[in-house]
Order: C-alpha cells, then structure tokens, then sequence
C-alpha cells in the first residue's frame, strides 16, 4: 500500500459521511490523553520522518473524537495491520461498521458544534442589543424594517443601483469592538462586486447610496453572516458595522 493510500484511510469525516466536516468540535470535558508509547529520542530523519507518517494518521483521525480508552484498540488493530497479523475480528463483518462508526462520531461532532455556535450566537446578540440601539438613535440614522441601520455620511450626486448591478466601493467593516475585519481602503483598491452576490444588508444599503455617496450600515446578523458567522473572522451572531463609499456603477 501507498504512503498516499495508507493516509487515505483517515480522510476526513466526509469521506465517510458524505459531508463536510464541522469546523469546530463541540465542547467536551477534558479526557485523559492516551499514552504515548516509549520509545526514546529521535535521533535519525527516518525516525522522525516516521513520526510524521503517526503524526499525520493520528490527526487525520481527530474528528472522530477517539478516547484514550479507544485509542489503545485503533493501536493493536494499526499495529497487527502493518505486522500482517491475522485479524483479530472479521474484518467482513466489522470493516462496514467503520463507517457506521465514523458518521454517528461525524453526526454528534456536528450536533455538538452547531448548538454550541447557536448557544454562542444568542449569547453574542444579546450583548450587542445596546450597540444597535445606539446606532439607531444617532441623528440622522434610519432603521429599515429589515433591521438595517442605514445613516448618510456624504450625499452622492449620481445614479444610484439596483440589486440587478455590479458596484464599484470603497468600504471598512468593523466588528462591535472596533476590530477591522475586512477593508477594501488598506488593501488600496476598491471592490467591485454584483449587489445580489453579497450579504442582504449590502445589497439593501448599498442601493440606497447614490454614486458619489458614502453611508454608514450597521447591520444584524439576520442580514449578515447569521448564526453561524463566518469563523474564525466573523464570530456567530455578529452584528457588522460597515463605512460604504458608492464610487461607481459598473457597466454591463
């Protein structure tokens, strides 16, 4: 068998369950780590180079969620393979059942991490309830029905789009705490970008703006990233403070 088949036989989860693999475990208590085995320093590159090989396999395996208790079971069953011992159980009978095994442990880390993120993002929307309120109460700022906030900073003197355009923008979106996530005015060139193609709150507030323009749009997460956030820059649940500046519509 291949370097290249052997690390096939822990791809990740979606290998096994058809989907992807969640992108943050779910909370767990602490497990006792299984111990490694002794085998003394690495002196020579082939030893190390076969500690890559261990290393690789094992953190292949990670989604599934092994324990230490478990771990020593993947260990005999890794160690008579590659010694070319009979098996110790029917392997025709036990080979289906990994991946039975694999999409209940893929199902549960998925379970786990979905509600840990919707724990977190309730969590997160309640403690930036005030900086919406706020944000709303400033002269000048309107709050659309879609729970927008929408405040004009410079009045723009030319056509404004619609949702069927592509835009050209000058922009800087800050999370609540004043953290620059993304900024199209450090990287020194602006965006271009069709209006149905963005989040709804962009494709919203930014047809407000006429071209020329520049606006303020603070925008819940039921008009952004939602729920789940777009990790690790974008947290759940996140509210997103956006400076838009309208320098063109893009022709067809």
């Amino acid at each position: 068998m291949t370097t290249t088949a052997l690390l096939c036989l822990w791809l990740p989860i979606s290998a096994f369950a058809g989907e992807p693999a969640p992108t943050a475990a779910p909370k767990a208590p602490a497990k006792k780590e299984a111990k490694a085995p002794s085998t003394g320093p690495m002196k020579t590159d082939e030893q190390k180079t076969l500690y890559a090989l261990g290393y690789f396999l094992g953190n292949k395996a990670t989604p599934l969620s092994i324990t230490a208790a478990e771990a020593k079971w993947v260990s005999l069953g890794f160690h008579d393979g590659i010694a070319n011992k009979k098996p110790a159980v029917d392997l025709e009978s036990y080979g289906p059942k990994v991946n039975d095994f694999a999409t209940e442990r893929t199902r549960k880390a998925r379970d786990g991490a979905a509600a840990e993120a919707s724990m977190q993002a309730s969590a997160r929307k309640d403690a930036e309830k005030p900086f919406l309120e706020k944000a709303a109460a400033e002269p000048g700022a309107q709050k659309l029905p879609s729970g927008l906030i929408y405040k004009e900073l410079k009045a723009g003197a030319g056509k404004q789009p619609t949702a069927d355009d592509t835009v050209k923008c000058h922009y800087e979106g800050k999370l609540v705490d004043g953290t620059v996530f993304d900024s199209s005015y450090k990287r020194k060139e602006p965006a271009e970008f069709p209006l149905k193609g963005v989040v709804p709150c962009w494709t919203e507030g930014v047809a407000k703006i006429k071209v020329g323009g520049k606006a303020r749009l603070v925008c819940p997460s039921s008009i952004a990233y939602g729920d789940e956030g777009r990790p690790p820059v974008i947290p759940a649940g996140a509210v997103l403070d956006f400076t838009v500046e309208l320098i063109d519509i893009v022709k067809k």
